[in-house]
């Protein structure tokens, strides 16, 4: 680990600041926002770099060392104010992709009408927004798994089921395509906060999308998370629309996925928390592209972990694995013919005290250092999966990165 400095932190209340994707880098961007709240990153102080099974324990070890030794004044105290890394971790422990927490130089941050600014080793003026660069047109397309490779991949998977090597696996395909040369990324961002404002729209590294699903957000002892497993396209008209949600929610196959995913996160917090609690039966999550199933998970921490604990015991869920877990991982090797990097991993935030809100990077795309795009999307296999029917989900769930960078 390459040594860092010692940082002084301070946190101060500023006047109300207007969007903060105006306030970013234009080709470094660093973001993590729900419905306009959330924190904003300029420059970098500390980077740290983590790769390897044990990449996010690394990281947890690896930050409470980075804040015993730092300085901290914070006159605001919200979720997201002093001491703060913005981070995002590869989905495998085989993957090349490096996992990083970014501790930038600025961040400004928005929350329950309060606005502020944290300054880290650092005496820069408050961002002030800057205009957007020219407007820009990509087209992504199909990548190393194309939707042949994708419907023959679902048809071994289902094999694997009804041979009940497992019970449910997650496979994804890739999209294609090039950044042009000095392009804003901001663009981007814009357009998923604007078309997605209930999602977490997040910058991290190059991983730039747009999520529905909170991993696990941990805030002064409490923890909780929201599962999306099982999804239909929305009709066409309210009637239509109507009848999707009401064929998503009495869908065996769909609840029988999402409560693999349901399963698997409970498992996962129920040692750090002895009170636990579950919604009673999963709801319809509307989206402007698709339903979701989504189950709430609500609890009191009782062992001290804190947010990038939680991340490494939770893990990959079922939601973007699948189950068992070892088995699904296996098969997904198999299967698909690319290294995820992060898509599907962890992506957010942690603070000093260890809290922070940590969502799965779904609707996502890597924007490499040369401008090649990534993007990723995946469909949970399961027993009654019909592969058109899971390859006509990827495409849905491609829609809001496609129609962001397109």
């Amino acid at each position: 680990m390459v040594p860092v400095p010692r940082l002084t932190v301070e946190t101060v209340a500023l006047d109300t600041i207007g969007p903060l994707v105006k306030l970013l880098d234009p080709r470094d961007p660093l973001l993590f926002i729900r419905r306009g709240q959330g924190i904003a990153g300029i420059g970098e102080a500390v980077r740290l770099e983590f790769t390897g099974p044990n990449r996010m324990t690394d990281a947890a070890v690896a930050w409470r060392s980075l804040v015993a030794d730092a300085d901290i004044t914070d006159a605001v105290g919200l979720p997201g104010t002093g001491l703060v890394a913005l981070g995002s971790f590869a989905f495998s422990e085989h993957s090349a992709a490096t996992s990083v927490l970014i501790v930038p130089s600025v961040i400004v941050g928005k929350r329950d009408g309060v606005s502020w600014i944290t300054r880290v080793n650092s005496s820069a003026a408050v961002p002030v927004p800057t205009v957007f660069g020219p407007e820009y047109r990509i087209s992504l397309l199909p990548g190393q798994m194309t939707a042949d490779a994708f419907l023959a991949a679902v048809d071994t998977a289902i094999a694997a089921i009804r041979n009940r090597s497992v019970s449910k696996v997650v496979i994804a395909r890739d999209l294609l395509g090039h950044l042009p040369e000095g392009a804003d990324l901001r663009l981007v961002l814009a357009s998923l906060a604007l078309g997605y404002p209930d999602c977490f729209t997040y910058a991290v590294n190059g991983l730039i999308g747009s999520s529905p699903e909170t991993l696990v957000r941990v805030d002064r002892g409490s923890v909780s998370a929201r599962v999306l497993a099982g999804s239909m396209g929305r009709g066409a008209d309210a009637e239509a629309d109507h009848d999707a949600a009401v064929t998503l929610a009495t869908s065996t196959k769909d609840l029988d996925e999402h409560q693999y995913a349901l399963a698997s996160v409970m498992t996962a917090l129920q040692p750090h928390s002895s009170l636990l609690a579950a919604s009673e039966q999963p709801f319809t999550l509307k989206l402007p592209n698709l339903w979701h199933l989504a189950s709430d998970v609500e609890g009191t921490l009782t062992d001290g972990s804190t947010s990038l604990d939680l991340i490494a015991a939770l893990h990959p869920t079922a939601a973007v694995a699948g189950t068992p877990t070892t088995s699904a991982l296996a098969l997904i090797d198999e299967l698909e013919p690319f290294d995820r990097g992060r898509y599907a991993g962890p992506v957010g935030w942690v603070d000093a005290d260890g809290d922070g809100e940590w969502a799965v990077a779904l609707r996502c795309a890597h924007v490499s250092a040369t401008g090649r795009i990534t993007a990723y999307a995946g469909a949970g296999i399961v027993d009654g999966s019909e592969p058109a029917r899971e390859l006509a989900e990827t495409k849905m769930k491609f829609r809001p990165v496609v129609e962001a960078f397109g």
